[in-house]
């Protein structure tokens, strides 16, 4: 069984990079009740014959794609769906699969619980098999969210009743596709794709139910050519080994040669198992002063992307959407994007992948009080969820797990040692990538040096990096609480440039003071963006914004994705050839 009907909304394959025939798309109308006391499990709506609403999943119920478009706190939302399993799955396995729910749920399955989950951006899924019945199933779906705790990551959701500054919409509940998989008994879990561009290879983890002396077999292809195979027997739950291939065609940035990638388990000969997946074959490196992609140095020209929407907040309202941000940021002469206070689904990493456009993975910690080791407690169970669920992704080139670690409304600093352990785990979970602690402050330790400078004047910004021009002294922020040794340097977040002459009310915000014509936001923008470009010390820069959101209005493009100005004014600007770039080019001569 394949996806649904056009009918059904967000109705495309929801985990591109491990994909299997048979499954159904679960989105569309399900009963929905939100529960303001949070009394439900007392009232055991996990049993109930119907919910008092209809909501459409995957869409939060702030949002106006919903059908409910209540923007006031929800402590608490109840889900309800009838489900008919397909009768070609009997004798599988049937697997429940969430992209994501904010933030605690909990998943009945006809009245019995099938498990619960914690954290409103990674992806889970349950076993449902033995919870299933002859004809009609019901699932349930309780979602707790209480982002003004202090004991969760939420992102840019607003703590207060309203939208404000830089905070946004909230998003409660289910936001991501929700959807069943026919596994066989033995099958493959998961696996884990590192590529080896020096030796021209592919390394495979894979970990798997059920299969233990079973053939594990890898396929992989470039243009419908087989470029390498290899085959090894499942020691217990796991599986380890190298694809050497043929013919090396590199991944790069803009230009995103994909290799296919079949991995199957095999029994007595027979396919017990089969997913169909891709990679690209490539490396990321860092220097005293650059970050190098497959050897060379790439000035990273990134803008920061909030992965906000106006009908869907948190859900793009199709894959169309997801897509064409990734275009729109390149028309402009960005080639990548900070994915900024928000874990992105896997679709939008997919075309990020296929369009060859780079990306840091950041979780969403603001609204997380880590000034004691509980915020550890809180924040790594789903920080280790996102790492493993994205690793795989070749446009992914580095993680910042914080960002903006400011102290808490009592003055109380970060636990440095939560920051501290929290990059170590990401370097066990994946050193082939560069972390980054906390982007902007107060970095503890980390792998890139970072910085955010949102000075509007383009001469005093220009002061700032005038000493790292000749191999000076860095300019460093916030003195007293981070210090630079020798990372590359990165300023990762700058611009914000307030620009809004169409708007009549009062209610914008924006960085510093508002450029009078347009001449003057491009002559800024210009002054900015060259001061980073032509500096031989600095390796990437990321732009504050792609588009506004909703009342923040320092976009190059508005909320609903059009152009502010003509973007050849802003990609001529981007295109300006780096002094890094430059660096490696005349060496290369």
């Amino acid at each position: 069984m394949t996806a649904g009907t056009p009918s059904i909304p967000r109705p495309e394959y929801p985990r591109p990079q491990m994909v299997r025939s048979a499954w159904m798309n679960l989105n569309g109308q399900w009963e929905f009740e939100i529960d303001h006391g949070q009394s439900g499990k007392q009232r055991r709506l996990f049993e109930a014959a119907a919910l008092r609403d209809k909501i459409t999943v995957p869409f939060c119920p702030e949002s106006e794609l919903s059908g409910i478009g209540n923007k006031d706190f929800m402590q608490a939302v109840w889900y309800r769906k009838e489900v008919d399993i397909p009768s070609d799955w009997d004798g599988s396995r049937i697997l429940l699969h969430f992209g994501a729910v904010d933030y605690a749920a909990e998943v009945w399955v006809n009245g019995k619980s099938a498990g619960t989950h914690r954290g409103g951006y990674s992806s889970f899924s349950f076993d449902i098999t033995s919870l299933l019945e002859p004809g009609v199933n019901v699932v349930i779906v309780c979602a707790e969210d209480d982002l003004r705790s202090g004991l969760q990551p939420r992102g840019k959701q607003s703590g207060l009743y309203h939208s404000h500054g830089c905070d946004y919409t909230r998003t409660t509940g289910i936001w991501q596709t929700v959807w069943l998989e026919s596994v066989p008994r033995q099958y493959i879990r998961s696996f884990k794709l590192t590529p080896d561009a020096e030796n021209d290879c592919l390394h495979i983890e894979g970990e798997l139910v059920g299969a233990d002396g079973l053939t594990f077999t890898a396929e992989a292809q470039f243009n419908g050519r087989i470029t390498g195979s290899h085959s090894a027997v499942v020691s217990g739950s796991q599986v380890r080994m190298t694809v050497n291939l043929s013919e090396r065609h590199l991944w790069e940035v803009g230009s995103p040669k994909l290799y296919d990638l079949t991995l199957s388990l095999q029994s007595g000969g027979n396919t017990v198992d089969t997913v169909e997946s891709y990679f690209g074959l490539r490396s990321v490196k860092w220097d005293n002063h650059a970050i190098l992609i497959n050897g060379k140095p790439v000035f990273q020209r990134l803008v920061l992307d909030q992965g906000f929407y106006p009908d869907g907040i948190y859900t793009a309202p199709s894959d169309e959407a997801l897509r064409r941000d990734i275009e729109l940021s390149m028309e402009l002469g960005f080639n990548g994007a900070r994915l900024h206070e928000k874990v992105f689904e896997a679709r939008f990493l997919y075309w990020a992948d296929q369009l060859g456009y780079i990306v840091w993975g950041e979780h969403a910690n603001w609204g997380l009080d880590i000034t004691t080791a509980q915020g550890l407690q809180q924040f790594l169970p789903e920080w280790t969820e996102i790492v493993k669920r994205d690793y795989n992704s070749p446009a992914l080139v580095g993680w910042c797990p914080f960002n903006e670690t400011w102290n808490n409304g009592k003055g109380t600093r970060q636990d440095n040692e939560v920051l501290r352990n929290i990059y170590h785990v990401t370097k066990l979970l994946d050193a082939t990538r560069p972390v980054i602690d906390t982007s902007g402050n107060f970095h503890v330790v980390t792998d890139i040096f970072d910085v955010h400078d949102y000075e509007q004047n383009p001469e005093k910004f220009a002061e700032h990096y005038a000493a790292m021009r000749s191999g000076g002294e860095r300019y460093v922020t916030f003195q007293d609480r981070q210090k630079y040794e020798g990372q590359p340097y990165f300023v990762s977040e700058y611009g914000g440039i307030w620009w809004n002459p169409g708007q009549a009310d009062e209610k914008s915000w924006g960085y510093g003071d508002r450029p009078k014509t347009e001449e003057e936001f491009l002559s800024r923008y210009e002054g900015l963006t060259l001061t980073l470009l032509e500096n031989p010390y600095i390796c990437a820069f990321c732009y504050t914004q792609l588009y506004d959101v909703e009342q923040e209005v320092n976009g190059l493009l508005t909320y609903e994705r059009k152009h502010k100005f003509n973007p050849d004014a802003i990609r001529r600007v981007n295109a300006t050839f780096a002094a890094i770039e430059k660096q490696y080019a005349n060496a290369e001569k």
